[in-house]
């Protein structure tokens, strides 16, 4: 538990970070596209206005064209300008079409004063009134109107892509005057239909553009950001997990400090009376060999006596583990050692054990008899695990520079909420045990600078790995 709270300690202000981080990219994902949108709003704004001043051009040319073309050799040949005549509806037709070759213009239509169709490309046009609307009275006034006309469903017209884009544009027809264009009464209305749909669709492909380029930026980002944030949570997750070791190895040296003050005490003045004890005993029992030698009261005396300073003696070793008097030693002749002592107990157990040594093993600056005492405790726990026997496999191989012994067994391994406490003080699942075995065999393997780990098998039984520097100055 407080591994999970030292790392969400640790984690906050990283995470502050990540979420601020993931929130200004979403801002500016969304501020790329409103710009994106609003540069498109602006094209089209800014292609509307250059198409109506390009209408206007149009039609004061038209108007020109008309006036000096048509209007005027129409009206000294015939009098009276009257397009229901077929030549004359040809001569300003010719016109028209003559005039506007080349440009954008898709329809062009002109109303007489009285909003009649009098001409159009599209002859069912031709007699039809009040098609003007507003736009035509505004005309009719002298002003020009516009009217931007699209279709398309609702999806295509909301995001500004319709199907068909028309700009519609009413302008006075007027009757020039020498040295004044535009300026005379006006003879009528002229209507230009002005196709955009090709502009829009270039402007629509503009916007999709800057929007796949700002999603590809984005994405781009998003990655290299995921990458940072998952390197930036490793090195958070590191230093929150050593932080955890370094405040058990504090805690566990508290521990062991206010232990070893307490043993020290104790420990002399229970050895004291504790000697005196068992000496008597011995003497005791000594005497009633002659006088009873059924009476096993002394032996019983003399062997509490032995256990309770075995016990006392695993209080010192714990509590204050002395420094290793340091020699060149090879680690398989001392477990070779401990095979040979256990072997009438081994075989007594039902339990066999297959040693299997690498090639090259360096040998190590060590106290054999710290490592004696460390692997004869591994080897007794492992014996232990198997009341009915089994076999424990020792593999002996050169690591990284050091040597490391594996010593696997075939019991039912160790329970996970019992895994979390075999390092504690005085914790012990054995009916007779003081629960400081463990504890000295890792002080006795850390006082050589070396490394012990206990994990259950995949299969079954424990695993303890012992990991010794090869070379270790004294």
């Amino acid at each position: 538990m407080m591994k999970d709270g030292i790392f969400v300690e640790k984690e906050k202000p990283f995470r502050l970070v990540k979420y601020f981080t993931f929130s200004s990219l979403i801002i500016i994902f969304i501020g790329s596209i409103a710009l994106s949108m609003l540069n498109s709003h602006w094209a089209r704004t800014k292609q509307k206005d250059d198409s109506e001043d390009y209408a206007r051009l149009l039609i004061e040319n038209l108007n020109h064209q008309i006036f000096l073309q048509f209007a005027l050799p129409v009206a000294l040949k015939y009098g009276k300008i009257q397009l229901r005549n077929q030549d004359q509806f040809e001569h300003l037709d010719q016109v028209v079409r003559s005039t506007l070759h080349s440009f954008h213009v898709e329809t062009v239509n002109i109303f007489d004063m009285d909003n009649t169709v009098s001409y159009s490309f599209d002859e069912e046009l031709i007699g039809k009134t009040d098609l003007g609307g507003s736009a035509y009275q505004k005309a009719v006034q002298g002003k020009f109107a516009t009217e931007l006309i699209q279709t398309g469903n609702f999806w295509e017209i909301l995001i500004g892509f319709p199907s068909e884009s028309k700009l519609v544009t009413f302008a006075p027809l007027r009757a020039e005057k020498p040295m004044a264009r535009l300026s005379g009464p006006i003879l009528g209305v002229i209507e230009i239909v002005q196709d955009m749909s090709e502009d829009t669709k270039k402007i629509f492909k503009f916007q999709m553009q800057i929007i796949i380029s700002c999603m590809m930026v984005m994405g781009i980002l998003f990655v290299v950001l995921i990458f940072v944030v998952k390197k930036g949570e490793a090195i958070i997750q590191k230093r929150a997990l050593e932080q955890i070791r370094l405040k058990e190895e504090l805690s566990r040296a508290q521990r062991l400090s206010s232990l070893g003050e307490m043993v020290a005490g104790v420990s002399h003045e229970i050895r004291n009376p504790l000697g005196i004890i068992r000496s008597s005993a011995g003497l005791l029992m000594k005497k009633m060999d002659k006088l009873d030698p059924t009476n096993t009261i002394p032996d019983i005396i003399v062997e509490e006596a032995e256990r309770l300073n075995n016990i006392i003696t695993d209080f010192l070793n714990y509590a204050g583990p002395r420094e290793p008097n340091l020699s060149m030693c090879k680690v398989e002749e001392v477990i070779d050692k401990n095979i040979t002592y256990l072997a009438a107990q081994l075989a007594e157990n039902g339990c066999k054990v297959d040693t299997q040594v690498g090639d090259n093993l360096p040998e190590i600056m060590a106290d054999s008899e710290m490592l004696y005492q460390a692997f004869l405790n591994i080897f007794i726990n492992a014996m232990q695990a198997m009341p009915d026997g089994g076999k424990i496999s020792v593999n002996i191989f050169p690591l990284n520079g050091s040597v490391a012994v594996r010593i696997e067994d075939d019991g039912n391994g160790i329970e996970t909420e019992i895994m979390e406490k075999i390092w504690d003080p005085f914790f012990t699942t054995k009916e007779k045990g003081t629960g400081l075995g463990l504890g000295i065999v890792k002080n006795l393997i850390e006082a050589h600078g070396g490394c012990l780990n206990i994990e259950n098998r995949p299969e079954r039984g424990a695993c303890v790995t012992i990991q010794l520097p090869a070379k270790l100055e004294a």
